[in-house]
């Protein structure tokens, strides 16, 4: 009942009294109290005045699942959420609830990871308290050749939400890293299970670096923060919601072509490689050229001085000719 009384204070224009929650709930007014006792001890701060009742004055940044739930916005998003303090990966957990049977828009989100993953392999630093880690698993009725495309999809709503949440620039960089001042703020991992003409299940794996102060060393040149770029500490579950609700928006207008045609041009005004000459480091043949936007298949256009080339997302990266971006 948590997350319901969550929502009930939140919705409150002012404060609500414990006679109206009771009704409401149908419940005692003892198990009221007892609830608003368990959300103080989980840090949310409500006034009890006596004759008025019980008004919400501060939440913590916190990622439980009676947080996401008590504001929740979306239309199918976040129907089925499961929080952990601690997982091995938030990827690797939606795939398993997948094949247990959830539905599509069951949502993994998790305040540590031991095993996140990032592109080509590589490990993604997931320290307590610091960003937001979180899968969601869909069951799409497209073409498995279609279904890395989601990946650029959520780029454009990662990136749409961090700049209503912040009011700063955040842009892409190809395929789906988001970026701001030229640094990597969030990273995307898309997965899927599909048999020869039929997807089983996409997992798409988000994480955005939010409260860190400082990266290490070898990374500090390319990677930062929602903190390091405002000096302001966000609230993690609302930029989830946020995420999540640009992401409805965008999946719609994907379904209807099934391709990047109805989003190629909000999408190409948010490629920070727009119009710049980058490296395409190809395993089989590293090339330069500059990038001229994406097909409708979310291919990366790249001119060269003979001819355009168009770049696919998989093995291959894409960077500045003088760094990351």
């Amino acid at each position: 009942m948590r997350a319901e009384l969550l929502t009930a204070l939140r919705e409150a224009d002012g404060y609500v009294s414990g006679q109206d929650l009771c009704e409401k709930f149908g419940v005692s007014r003892t198990a009221i109290w007892k609830g608003i006792n368990q959300l103080k001890e989980a840090g949310y701060e409500i006034e009890a005045v006596q004759n008025k009742g019980y008004r919400l004055v501060t939440v913590p940044d916190t990622l439980s699942e009676n947080e996401l739930k008590s504001i929740r916005r979306t239309e199918w998003i976040g129907e089925e959420i499961f929080y952990f303090p601690v997982i091995d990966s938030t990827n690797t957990k939606a795939k398993q609830l997948a094949e247990e049977g959830y539905p599509a828009g069951t949502l993994v989100v998790a305040e540590q990871q031991d095993a996140g993953r990032g592109r080509r392999g590589r490990s993604w630093e997931s320290p307590r308290g610091s960003g937001i880690f979180m899968t969601l698993m869909l069951k799409p009725d497209i073409r498995p050749d279609n279904a890395s495309m989601l990946t650029l999809v959520a780029a454009l709503a990662v990136a749409a939400a961090i700049r209503k949440c912040t009011g700063r620039p955040a842009g892409i960089k190809w395929p789906n890293d988001i970026v701001m001042n030229g640094k990597k703020v969030c990273g995307i991992l898309t997965e899927m299970s599909a048999q020869v003409d039929y997807v089983n299940h996409v997992v798409i794996g988000i994480g955005i670096n939010v409260h860190n102060e400082s990266f290490p060393e070898e990374i500090a040149h390319m990677a930062t923060s929602l903190y390091l770029e405002t000096g302001e500490h966000q609230n993690r579950a609302v930029l989830i919601e946020e995420v999540w609700e640009q992401f409805e928006h965008y999946y719609e207008i994907f379904l209807e072509t099934e391709d990047l045609s109805g989003l190629a041009k909000e999408y190409e005004a948010h490629l920070v490689n727009m119009h710049q000459i980058v490296k395409v480091l190809d395993p089989k043949e590293p090339f330069e050229g500059k990038a001229m936007g994406i097909t409708a298949r979310g291919e990366l256009m790249v001119d060269t001085w003979e001819s355009r080339r168009l770049v696919s997302a998989g093995e291959v990266s894409v960077r500045g000719v003088y760094g990351y971006v």
